[in-house]
């Protein structure tokens, strides 16, 4: 069985929704459709994107801040189990992933912390350290962890915006961010260390070092028409999966968000 995923950032569910490109998702017939950054709960929500025909959706809302962060996910495949949020209280609170077991994989949509602004000393300049970069890098080993366990019963697929792009490749100007989260050495080796556990990078397996693929741009100085972007939106499969990989695309053509969406192909 062919299956279809596709993962968007969509930057506040609210707001999108009112912009043309956001047809894409009226319009799309993928299996499992996760967005990010929805910054919403469900009641704040028009029905129209609480229920797509045809789907069952899953909402997992902030309950630290209103309007932030937040995922969710609409199915046509039927979970045998939904779960929200990480198993270790220090990482809950912030709507950040929803987690549902299907028959063949489990499957993740995750909206995985940015490092934040930097920390500045006395003299008001940066140290070169961002206030939630340790945050960020817990949350991603409580989640490594977390899926390791699951993996031991069936594959694992996740999807969603990492906030890292891994290589030089993977963004425009690397040499200029070098210092900058999101594309800091030890955010860096974590994706790393992710691959070397055993999971694939499917747009890269598909696609090899292809130039100038990116899922996020700065609204600022025109960036979109430019192409200076960040890869940092991803679809991973452990590598139990990866005779299964099909095809994995980036939609730059899509508009509305300040990302793009990313999709997956597998054949169950």
């Amino acid at each position: 069985m062919k299956i279809t995923l596709c993962s968007w950032n969509v930057n506040g569910l609210r707001a999108v929704c009112k912009k043309a490109g956001f047809s894409w998702f009226y319009d799309s017939t993928s299996d499992v459709i996760g967005l990010q950054e929805t910054k919403a709960s469900v009641e704040q929500l028009d029905p129209s994107l609480t229920h797509k025909d045809g789907y069952e959706s899953f909402f997992c809302s902030s309950t630290v801040k209103k309007g932030y962060s937040g995922t969710a996910v609409y199915t046509r495949l039927k979970p045998l189990n939904v779960e929200y949020e990480l198993p270790d209280d220090e990482y809950k609170g912030e709507g950040r992933l929803i987690h549902l077991e299907f028959e063949k994989f489990h499957y993740f949509n995750g909206y995985f912390p940015n490092g934040g602004a930097a920390i500045l000393n006395e003299a008001g300049r940066p140290t070169g350290e961002f206030k939630r970069v340790p945050y960020k890098m817990g949350f991603f080993e409580c989640f490594l962890n977390y899926a390791e366990t699951l993996r031991k019963q069936k594959p694992i697929v996740v999807c969603g915006d990492f906030n890292i792009a891994h290589r030089p490749i993977d963004l425009a100007r690397p040499k200029t961010n070098e210092h900058n989260t999101g594309f800091l050495p030890l955010e860096r080796e974590f994706l790393d260390r992710f691959i070397k556990k055993g999971y694939i990078d499917t747009f890269r397996h598909v696609h090899g070092d292809v130039e100038n693929q990116y899922s996020w741009w700065s609204y600022k100085t025109f960036a979109r028409e430019k192409n200076i972007g960040w890869r940092i939106d991803y679809f991973f499969v452990s590598e139990e999966l990866g005779d299964k990989i099909v095809d994995a695309r980036i939609l730059q053509e899509v508009m509305g968000s300040d990302h793009c969406p990313v999709t997956l192909t597998l054949e169950i």
